[in-house]
């Protein structure tokens, strides 16, 4: 869906820039009596975002922000979303229908302020750039409350998906941020709700792993990239559920999220398995598992690793292995595959 929505008013929010400070996430307090759970603060990586009312004109800028605000049943409030990887969650599908894509990478400024927003959210700091689809700035000058994932808040206003990171993610910063956007929608149950859901679906996803007592199993995770693959290092999702399945990243050592490495090197440490990230965007080299695979097997770089000759290819979607409630998804598949090749 593509339609128009014509400019209204913006809401008056204030924003305060305050710089953002390193890993810190976001809390939030509720006073006054206009509405259940408003007037709201949210400190979001060292700002202060303050709510009147729950926003009515919600724009989100990257797939994971989106999927927790449907998963959170507030579409009836977004008015654009942008900058996907994958199709969106199936069971999210048809109230995804209803919200006008601005674009499918990065929407500009001006798309994004052409339907109105009164709010909007992001997965990374470079969304929030003048090189992506506005600053905090440019939006706080419109008195747009701009928000940013918690797990971010450590790279700064322009840090990009590979840089390096003090602190391994843990489900607890996904957590935080389900729990912020649903009180900044005056969802706070909803919050509270899906993150019971999330958790118990890890705990199962652990529990089948034989996480416990099973054999080490080693692992690469591969983004994207044909030249010089971005794999996972040691302080991303993919890290902390491999943590949590007892599965040893090759990559765990490196501080980045998104190291960029050699096929040498990747070759030399020859992983039990490869975790393959099938996208369906159109950004970079070797994005879909199928092109992955067919790379794997003609460069005779990778053709003779263990994984590639026994075609040990755990297939997840791109989302997955980025912070977001899909990192619940990664749990069960790396679970499953493990399983589905004697690993376990």
């Amino acid at each position: 869906m593509r339609t128009r929505t014509p400019l209204i008013v913006l809401a008056a929010v204030s924003l305060l820039a305050a710089g953002c400070s390193a890993g810190e996430s976001g809390s939030s307090e509720a006073s006054g009596s206009a509405s259940p759970g408003f007037p709201l603060t949210i400190t979001n990586c060292g700002r202060e975002l303050h709510f009147d009312k729950a926003p009515e004109r919600t724009v989100s800028l990257n797939q994971s922000s989106t999927e927790i605000q449907l998963s959170l049943g507030v579409a009836d409030r977004m008015v654009g979303t942008a900058t996907w990887t994958d199709p969106v969650l199936e069971n999210l599908a048809e109230d995804n229908e209803r919200i006008e894509r601005l674009a499918d990478n990065n929407a500009s400024l001006e798309t994004v302020l052409s339907v109105s927003p009164d709010f909007v959210s992001a997965s990374f700091p470079n969304t929030l750039d003048d090189t992506g689809s506005g600053s905090y700035q440019s939006y706080a000058d419109l008195g747009v409350p701009a928000y940013l994932a918690p797990n971010q808040c450590e790279k700064g206003d322009s840090g990009s998906g590979d840089s390096e990171k003090s602190k391994l993610l843990e489900m607890a910063d996904v957590y935080q941020e389900i729990r912020d956007l649903a009180a900044i929608h005056g969802v706070p149950d909803k919050g509270d709700e899906l993150v019971d859901t999330l958790q118990a679906r890890l705990d199962t996803a652990i529990a089948d792993s034989g996480a416990a007592d099973g054999d080490e199993v080693t692992a690469a995770f591969w983004f994207a990239n044909s030249e010089s693959p971005y794999v996972a290092g040691g302080t991303g999702a993919s890290q902390m559920i491999a943590n949590d399945l007892k599965v040893t990243n090759v990559y765990a050592d490196d501080t980045k999220e998104w190291p960029q490495v050699s096929w040498e090197d990747l070759a030399a440490k020859n992983p039990d398995v490869l975790v393959i990230g099938d996208l369906t965007r159109k950004s970079q080299t070797a994005e879909t598992a199928d092109a992955k695979i067919e790379y794997l097997k003609s460069n005779p770089v990778t053709a003779q690793m263990d994984a590639v000759r026994n075609e040990r290819f755990i297939i997840v979607a791109g989302g997955d292995m980025n912070p977001s409630i899909r990192n619940v998804d990664l749990a069960e598949k790396l679970s499953a595959g493990m399983k589905q090749y004697g690993l376990r």
